[in-house]
This record gives structure tokens, sequence and C-alpha cells, in this order.
């Protein structure tokens, strides 16, 4: 197989982050759980595709969380975190260890899920994150839901959109038929008040009140909707919770709510950031409440009887921020080092794909457009070509997984990573080149060691960029 077939057993890298998490004194933060050893994960093995069954075109339910970090499921090491209902679909399907999102923050990872393409095709994906009115994603280009909805699926979007504002971005002008969730990039979990103190919960595109935990009322319309009767059509149904977003309020922090909306009324534009607040053990609830949450959606799932033809990919939008447990990695959100873009991410179909599996291939955020876009028989419009790879073939038939360039572009870092090498430039602006395959925490250079390897992901990743959009000055 090719070298990035390689695979990594979860019990051997479960328990190396486990050990080196608990000798760093990681799980000090929560006295009543550092005790508790963590449970012995399952045995993995390597993927490997089982072709021949037949089934019908599937449900598609994504899910995403919110900055929520690469190590932060307890099936990807997490020490003090417990998420059994993610483990169970991990154990249930395939759990990529080498999965990326398409960027380093909200909304241009969003616009490459959505459109299957770089965030730098489009004036909106520039935006990093998007934060006014200005932009957005154009309802004039195709997405994965305008192009599911026109080969016959019912489409909604449930939860975080951050593709732009009313009144001339929304889910519903982009090809989803139903729209229940917030337009920007975070709210207070309570009131629904936004960035810019507005309020933003939503049902198409009109204010629905609503004061009750916001994950709540998420997890609630998503069941609703995966019991729904479609008439018989397939569906794809993008369930974005803003957990474990900041503001750091889990679910009865009334008292928290309250403050904060006190000072967002009071003028404080950073009131949302909550950088005086939060802490690992609050970060955990907020974990374990979005992990709660998925199990309530997917049970919702199995007891109408669609489980098995249902597609579940569950995966976070970018990498953790301040009280994620990203060990190895370095960086955290809105780096392109291996902490701010690699994320768990899980994927099932008991149809089509056996359970109990681990995959290392490098993936990233477009490739799963591509990747639903076949399944479904959907084609990608040929005025607006696709920059990531189905993974189809590699999933379903036993092909092997494609080989080509993952791309990052923000601003003033880059990073390509080919195989089991990447290069990256930060904002030193001194070009690096690591071997992930030993060095995932990216800390041995081997820029000087191997010139013509980084000349060569150097020229790579200037060719792609210069198919891109400027950033404005």
């Amino acid at each position: 197989m090719p070298s990035n077939d390689r695979t990594l057993s979860r019990r051997a890298f479960g328990g190396a982050a486990a050990a080196t998490a608990a000798a760093a004194g990681l799980g000090a933060a929560a006295p009543a759980r550092a005790a508790q050893t963590p449970a012995a994960p399952p045995a993995e093995r390597e993927f490997r595709a089982a072709p021949g069954r037949a089934a019908r075109r599937p449900n598609i339910l994504f899910i995403l969380g919110d900055d929520l970090g690469w190590a932060d499921l307890s099936s990807y090491g997490a020490p003090h975190i417990r998420t059994p209902n993610l483990d169970r679909l991990a154990r249930q399907g395939v759990r990529f260890t080498d999965a990326y999102s398409g960027s380093a923050t909200c909304s241009p990872t969003r616009f490459s899920l959505y459109t299957g393409r770089f965030p730098g095709r489009t004036k909106g994906g520039l935006a990093e994150p998007i934060a006014d009115r200005s932009v957005g994603l154009e309802p004039t280009h195709p997405t994965l839901a305008s192009l599911l909805r026109d080969a016959g699926y019912a489409t909604a979007l449930i939860g975080k959109w951050h593709c732009g504002y009313l009144p001339a971005y929304s889910p519903t002008r982009s090809g989803w038929e139903e729209f229940f969730g917030n337009f920007g990039g975070a709210l207070e979990y309570y009131s629904k008040l936004g960035l810019g103190g507005e309020y933003d919960l939503y049902e198409g595109d009109a204010a629905y009140k609503d004061l009750r935990y916001y994950t709540r009322i998420l997890t609630e319309r998503a069941s609703d909707y995966v019991r729904r009767d479609h008439g018989g059509k397939p569906w794809l149904l993008n369930l974005n919770f803003t957990t474990p977003h900041w503001p750091w309020i889990a679910d009865g922090d009334e008292e928290t709510s309250a403050e904060i909306v006190r000072r967002i009324q009071a003028g404080d534009g950073r009131a949302l950031w909550h950088q005086d607040g939060g802490s690992v053990e609050k970060y955990r609830q907020m974990v374990e409440d979005l992990d709660r949450s998925v199990g309530t959606v997917l049970d919702a799932l199995r007891r109408s009887g669609q489980e098995r033809d249902t597609l579940v990919v569950f995966a976070s939008d970018n990498g953790g921020e301040r009280f994620s447990h990203n060990w190895p990695l370095s960086g955290n959100k809105a780096s392109l080092q291996e902490g701010g873009i690699r994320v768990p991410t899980l994927l099932r179909w008991p149809a089509r794909i056996d359970g109990g599996q681990v995959s290392r291939v490098p993936v990233f955020s477009p490739d799963w457009t591509a990747t639903l876009l076949e399944l479904a028989g959907a084609r990608p419009h040929p005025a607006y070509p696709l920059d990531g790879a189905s993974l189809a073939g590699y999933l379903l038939r036993g092909e092997a997984a494609p080989a080509r360039d993952l791309f990052w572009r923000v601003r003033g870092e880059r990073a390509l990573r080919r195989g089991d090498w990447k290069y990256y430039r930060g904002r030193s602006g001194r070009d690096q080149l690591f071997d992930l395959a030993g060095d995932v925490r990216e800390q041995a250079d081997k820029a000087a060691v191997e010139p013509d390897r980084l000349a060569e992901l150097r020229a790579a990743w200037e060719r792609t960029n210069a198919t891109l959009l400027p950033y404005p000055g």
C-alpha cells in the first residue's frame, strides 16, 4: 500500500498520549477524575474496504463540533474527558488519525466543506473568519446542499452557519431547504446574543425566540429531523454545534450567562470572548455535553430505522482553542501547525463499511464534499471544479487512497502536506520541513538536510496559491 496508508493503532497512541499528558500534569485541573484510569480502548484494525455490498443512496448526517481539538475525545487519547457516544461511533465505523479541516478558523473551513474548494477561491472565503455583513457565500455558487438537492435529496442545516449574514447570505439561499440556527461566529448559549450584541437564533430567515441552552435546542431539532418522514427522499443534514466554542458556559451555568449578558448590554464588545473565564474542568463539561448530544441524535436515528442506510461523519471545524487537549500536536486554532488544522474525524455507514477500523490516510474538508457528491450520485458543477478528492474508491472499492497534496493558506502562514512530508511557513517567514511520520509535533526541522524536497513542496504551494484570489490589502 502507499506510504500514506500506514495505520496507527489507537491502543498504542491512546496509551502513549494519556501517559504523556499525565506526566505533564494535565489531569490536575479535574481532581475528581484525575485518579481514574482511562479505560483500555478496543482494538482497531487497519482500514480495509469491503466491496460488493449493495446499498441505496445514503442519508448524510454531517456533524461539526466547534473548536474541538484533535485529542479532545477519549478515543483520541484525552486523559480527562469521557466521550462514550463518539467512541461508540468510532467503534462502529472508521477513525481517521490524519484528518484535517480546510482552514484554521470557522468560516473558511465551512466554505471549503460547503463548496469542496479552497477558501481562497471565493471572496467570502478570504475572511478569516467572517465578522461583518460585507461578504459571504454567494448564493450563485453551487454547494454540497444545492447539488444534492438537485439530485433529489432533502436538505437542512441546523446550528452554526457563519458564511454570511442576512439579507444577502443565508443557508436557504445556498441550497439548504431548511435552516434553524445562528448566522454568526459565536453566541451566548442562553440569551442567543451574538458578537455584535444582536439576537442570533433563526428559523429560516426569521428570528426565533427560545432562551434555553443552545446545545439542547439544536439536539432536539436534529433529533426531530432525522425521525421525520421525508417523503421517500434521502436527506442531507448539516448539524453544526457551537460546542465547545467560547463563551465557557455549560448547561446550567445561568449565573455566568447573566454576567456575560450584562457585559454585552453595557457595551463590552469582547464579552463573548470570555477571556477571564473558563477552565479545563468547564471545557470538559462542554465536550462531554457535546458527546451526550451527539448520542441523543444518533439514538433518534437508530429508533427511526434509518441507521443502516445513513452515512454519519463527525469532525471539528478547526483545531482546539484555550482549554483544548491537543497533545502531542503543536499550535492551535488559527495556526497552520498541526494543532490548528488536524481534527478528530469519524465515519460510519453500516450498510457499506465495517466498524472497528482506523485510517491514517491524510484527508481534509473538501474531500468530504467530493466523496458525498459521488456517493449521492450528484455531479460537481463544471464551472466550479472541486479541489477535494473523492474517497469513495478507497472507502468502498478497495482502491488506493488519492495521491495528491493537501494545501492550506491563511494570512501570514502557509502549509502543504504531501505524503508524510509537510512544508510550513509561519509568521516568522522561515520555511520549514517536517516528516510527520516520526515528528507529529513539528519540532525537527528538516529544511537544511532536505533542501530539494523543501524546494519542491514550496514550488507546489506557490503554483496552487497563484490560482487563488489575493487577500485584500
